[in-house]
């Protein structure tokens, strides 16, 4: 074997790697250009000043997505109080508190299962624990649903956060005298608050789209509502049940739907990138 010969071997195996590092990568912005083409190109000719003024229309007659759109609005935002508020501190605690006791072992890997959860099974566990036996679905129940589906995105990634935190900061904060749950809120959360507002806003972007825990608990509702006690109209679950119509208003109110979630969490992730950029220093 000449000696030329295993760095001629390296560098025709780096230089297929590197292919298929390329060709991978444009398999997968093909995709996702193909997606958003038949989103634009099929939303952007049915959105009109009546998908935000008109309500879910009977079949045959003109219509929007009012009621759907203020629905999904309201139980994402419940849901987001509720999983924010128990996210943040179950994060805390694995971070600053449990560590690596076989307590915080237990609940670390539960938050993991409940991470890769089916957001079926969520659903299907909400029904059986409010909408049977308060016999019938509601807007509260649809939020309980995507808050469950919320919180373990909000509790992995503020342990994270927290954990890359300098421990010169506690140690720093802790000799001036301060008590340690001041020290976490005023020194450690605001380290961290770009990375916490990230996992939130990733949280409210996972389940922005969510339809099967919905089709379990919140169902549907044809008018504008503001009672969340009752069946509550929701984006998602008007896409499923208008693609699939023969009616073809109701099939076009389908992909402005889809647009507006793809437009809503397209703005998130920007937002939550921005939120977390790093400013120049000069």
């Amino acid at each position: 074997m000449t000696p030329g010969a295993p760095r001629l071997t390296r560098r025709i195996a780096e230089v297929g790697f590197l292919a298929f590092c390329w060709a991978a990568t444009a398999l997968a912005l093909i995709a996702l250009a193909a997606i958003l083409w038949s989103l634009l190109s099929q939303g952007v000719g049915g959105l009109n000043l009546k998908v935000f003024t008109m309500s879910t229309p009977a079949p045959g007659s003109e219509g929007g997505l009012l009621n759907a759109i203020l629905g999904s609005l309201a139980m994402c935002i419940l849901a987001m109080i509720g999983a924010v508020a128990v996210g943040m501190m179950a994060g805390t605690w694995l971070s600053e508190f449990a560590k690596e006791s076989h307590y915080g072992k237990v609940v670390r890997f539960v938050n993991d299962v409940l991470l890769s959860a089916p957001s079926i099974l969520v659903g299907l566990f909400v029904y059986e624990l409010l909408v049977r036996p308060m016999k019938g679905f509601s807007g509260y129940a649809g939020a309980l649903a995507l808050s469950l589906l919320a919180m373990p995105v909000i509790v992995r990634t503020t342990e994270d956060v927290l954990r890359l935190q300098p421990t010169a900061l506690r140690e720093a904060s802790v000799a001036l005298g301060a008590p340690v749950w001041r020290t976490i809120m005023a020194v450690i959360w605001k380290s961290a608050r770009g990375g916490m507002l990230t996992g939130a806003l990733l949280a409210f972007a996972r389940i922005s789209g969510e339809t099967a825990p919905l089709l379990f608990t919140a169902l549907n509702n044809q008018f504008l509502s503001f009672d969340l006690g009752r069946p509550t109209a929701n984006l998602p679950v008007v896409i499923f049940n208008f693609a699939l119509s023969a009616q073809d208003n109701w099939r076009r109110l389908a992909w402005v739907g889809a647009m507006l979630i793809a437009v809503a969490v397209l703005a998130v992730t920007i937002i939550a990138r921005l939120s977390t950029r790093e400013p120049k220093r000069s």
